[in-house]
């Protein structure tokens, strides 16, 4: 794994018209975007949508829901 996609990125977002911001490694961005590209849902939707089924922090519930995704695969 190379050291940007380690590397920790934060974005800010909105979730349900709040804002806030998530820190989550450049690799997480990455897959989480391909996801809300395949589900044909916005990057904020997609978020939205793990944050209402969470039982975590945010940022690891999207590490989690990523990680599914790609056990899935």
């Amino acid at each position: 794994m190379s050291g940007t996609e380690t590397e920790l990125k934060k974005h800010s977002i909105v979730i349900a018209g709040h804002h806030t911001s998530i820190t989550l490694e450049n690799i997480f961005w990455h897959q989480l975007k391909q996801i809300a590209q395949a589900q044909e849902l916005s990057l904020s939707r997609l978020i939205a949508n793990i944050d209402h089924q969470r039982e975590s922090n945010l940022s690891s519930a999207i590490r989690v829901f990523v990680l599914k995704h790609a056990l899935k695969d």
